[in-house]
């Protein structure tokens, strides 16, 4: 990787092209027209509205127009990652001085006319927004939140040998929690057949209204943080532009240097050890090259840089003189020639093809995915002789087949399996037959299960395994996520950001699909008996219904067949996001293969084997979704037709949620005529449910029979406890649900005293066995559906 530094004259017109992306970056903010400063600047060629975000752009600039040279030099496979959240307008302008932006957007011209384009749509109705967003090429991060840059960063570097990552992390994004543990990413990084992460750690010094942290710390302060991460830091200092392009052009060529070295050293001797990874801390003064001051206050090297350092420039005719001075001090007529185009020499600075940051296909990742070899997951199936008549746990079948996939797609490394350190809690610990957990650092005798070479990630950090993740799956890969229930809520906001940028994404026809984002939530809330209140929360599945209708899935597999069908499934998806709920626990398996299939294919459907024999219209309907309350409805309805054996239920089981959604508001949706069909127009529903009740009841609300639906699920109430308490506690068991029942069939009133009498009683026998006995009455532990009740064999 080797290549000779920059002399004076490459780094003059190094210069001059960093002013380009500055001025090109200024005029996104204010301009309308005049795009060149042909003429004097006047207030109509001002935007009505001043959007956009310019103290760390010239910073980001610079970097770029670095990377472009040693790019070039060294023909290097790179893309760029901007972290600073408001960093739009840099990444517009680079894209565009390389020619990409035209090329994907062949409206916005490399001429006058396309700059007067290019200036409007920033920040404008009808436009683009001021982030990097999904339209920006070459990003495959979202400046729109702070503090997952780096995770991308490594999630992209991940078995892809020959990329580097340029990562640039603002200090205001620094000073996040995700990013504070992102540095810890690099014990991750295995240099033998990964690819390499250079993080570039901005300081400008302030964030919108404050100092930062990072920033008011001295050199020796901050090297030793980094030092104890893992890093090498280079320091990269100043204001003076022509001495910081040699500081800037020495310090690449140095880290660019030794990450080649590291890697020769690691592939000729794959057990090196972790390396210790060179990065660069960049000092530039926030707004660098703008004004230094604005009606008498500072701007330059201060938070009032951070936005639109000179507002009411339409109306404020001093200020109107301050931005035009400031715009031609980059000397647009030197940079541009009369047709408004970058000069050719200029032009000849970018890489060219698709070693450009913004037509490098691994920031496209969706033109590099390939399919995933999977396993038949019917070889995985419980083979089931009648409903409830065998137990298994689901997750750890399921394992079986996620070791298999792992098996199948090694060869090519393009699955991998995050976990905060509950992969095996999650019982999907087949998974170490094929592959051990990630670790380079050093491994005592007595470890179990880690190697440098894993396709297994954990650590005890959500942000960081949704992270990598993401940055794996926007690079062309695939992947899952596995995680106890009531911590996923940990990344409530990256799934907010992911789906967003999905939804976007989908809308741009350049944009090729990208695997789905698959999570599995296990140890879910009602087996979180043993650990508590704490770690009792269904409510992520609330979050991710919110989303865009045809991004969202959310699945609630009953047994181990059907979890496997919706595995399947989601793992062959795309631009998608799939929750998937479902236990760990032994528990009883309701469907063969065969009617698992049918079942999820479906989404939903009536169980005729648990329905009243003969029965076209029920006087009750018992729904259900999710693993427990399948059983406690089960168990239910078994008590319900053993007292009242005339009384005809219908039982009906939901796996996607997203079925109960009109067909108008989701692709899976039923129709009004098949929802009736399921539920009829007029008998009541009791309908048990995993989460919380509520969210039966928004997509149901204007059905023709939602007055009859009475939902049940978690109420918040919880501790430590026994499994079946727990249930109690909510009201969701068995006992609960067919009181409920009886009061509401109509015609059932003169038996409804003594049926409630009778599982009140049973409820007080439970509450005082388990409080004697530490465990559920022998009755709940061994029950079973009855033969009787099902088909035979």
């Amino acid at each position: 990787m080797d290549a000779s530094s920059p002399d004076k004259t490459d780094l003059t017109a190094l210069d001059q092209y960093w002013q380009a992306a500055n001025y090109l970056s200024v005029g996104q903010i204010y301009l309308l027209d005049n795009p060149l400063l042909r003429e004097p600047l006047q207030p109509e060629h001002i935007k009505p509205r001043l959007l956009g975000h310019w103290g760390t752009t010239p910073g980001l600039n610079f970097i770029y127009a670095h990377l472009n040279r040693v790019i070039r030099a060294r023909d290097l496979d790179m893309i760029y990652i901007c972290g600073p959240g408001h960093g739009g307008p840099g990444m517009v302008a680079n894209t565009y001085l390389e020619g990409t932006y035209s090329e994907i957007y062949p409206d916005i011209t490399r001429d006058k006319d396309g700059l007067r384009k290019l200036f409007r749509q920033f920040s404008f109705p009808g436009g683009i927004p001021s982030h990097a967003a999904p339209e920006t090429p070459g990003s495959i991060h979202e400046g729109g939140e702070l503090g997952y840059s780096l995770l991308h960063a490594y999630g992209a570097a991940f078995d892809n040998p020959n990329l580097i990552v340029a990562c640039v992390i603002g200090d205001g994004e620094a000073e996040t929690g995700p990013l504070a543990a992102s540095w810890h990413s690099n014990k991750f990084l295995n240099p033998a057949h990964d690819g390499a992460v250079l993080p570039i750690l901005h300081l400008n010094g302030y964030k919108i209204a404050n100092p930062t942290i990072l920033a008011r710390m001295r050199d020796e302060e901050i090297s030793l943080l980094l030092k104890g991460y893992g890093f090498d830091p280079l320091f990269v200092e100043g204001r003076d532009p022509s001495d910081m392009h040699q500081k800037m052009a020495r310090a690449l060529d140095e880290v660019l240097d030794r990450i080649g070295d590291t890697q020769t050293r690691a592939r000729n001797n794959p057990s090196a050890g972790r390396p210790r990874w060179p990065m660069i801390v960049l000092r530039t003064p926030k707004g660098w090259t703008g004004p230094k001051e604005v009606d008498g206050k500072k701007v330059e090297g201060f938070w009032r840089a951070h936005q639109v350092p000179i507002e009411g420039v339409r109306t404020d005719h001093a200020h109107l003189e301050i931005l035009e001075k400031w715009m031609r001090s980059y000397r647009p007529e030197a940079l541009f020639d009369d047709a408004g185009c970058l000069r050719t020499d200029l032009q000849a600075l970018a890489p060219t093809g698709l070693r450009r940051m913004g037509a490098n296909p691994h920031a496209n990742g969706g033109t590099l995915k390939r399919k995933l070899t999977l396993p038949d997951y019917r070889s995985y199936a419980v083979d089931l002789r009648s409903p409830g008549s065998q137990f298994g746990e689901a997750t750890r079948i399921m394992g079986g087949y996620l070791r298999d996939v792992i098996w199948l797609n090694a060869a090519n490394k393009t699955f991998r399996l995050m976990g905060p350190d509950e992969t095996a809690s999650n019982r999907l610990d087949a998974v170490f037959e094929a592959t051990d957990r990630v670790w380079l650092e050093e491994i005592e005798p007595f470890d179990v299960g880690l190697a440098p070479d894993g396709r297994v990630m954990e650590v005890l950090s959500e942000h960081l395994c949704q992270g990598w993740l993401e940055g794996y799956l926007l690079t062309g890969r695939h992947g899952l996520f596995n995680c106890y229930e009531a911590f996923v809520h940990i990344v409530d906001s990256m799934f907010n950001q992911h789906a967003k940028w999905l939804a976007v994404s989908r809308r741009l026809p350049w944009r090729r699909p990208i695997a789905s984002l698959n999570y599995l939530l296990s140890s879910h809330v009602w087996r979180q008996d043993h650990n508590g209140f704490t770690h009792q929360v269904p409510g992520f599945v609330d979050l991710v219904a919110n989303k865009d209708s045809d991004i969202v899935r959310i699945y609630f597999p009953p047994d181990a067949n059907t979890l496997l069908c919706v595995a399947d499934h989601c793992l062959r998806t795309y631009d998608r996001i799939n929750v998937i709920v479902a236990g760990k626990q032994s528990s009883p398996q309701w469907l063969s293969m065969q009617e698992a299939e049918a079942h999820c294919k479906d989404g939903i459907g009536i169980w005729q084997w648990a329905t009243t024999e003969g029965t076209d219209e029920p006087d009750l309907v018992m729904a259900c979704a999710g693993d427990i309350p399948t059983l406690e409805t089960l168990a239910a309805v078994s008590l319900l037709r053993e007292a009242l054996p005339d009384l005809k239920i219908r039982v009906v089981n939901v796996i996607d949620l997203m079925t109960l959604q009109p067909r108008e508001q989701h692709p899976h949706g039923l129709s009004d005529k098949e929802f009736d069909r399921l539920f009829t127009r007029d008998r009541p529903v009791i309908f048990a449910y995993h989460g919380y009740p509520y969210m039966i009841h928004r997509p149901t609300y204007n059905r023709a029979n939602h007055e009859n639906i009475h939902a049940r699920g978690y109420r918040e109430k919880g501790t430590t406890t026994t499994p079946f308490e727990m249930v109690v506690m909510n009201e969701l068991d068995r006992f609960h649900l067919a009181i409920e029942a009886v009061e509401r069939v109509p015609g059932l009133k003169a038996k409804a005293t003594a049926i409630r009498q009778l599982y009140e009683g049973k409820l007080t026998e439970h509450h005082r066995y388990i409080r004697e006995h530490g465990e559920d009455m022998p009755e709940i532990l061994n029950w079973r559906w009855p033969r009787s009740f099902g088909r035979d064999e």
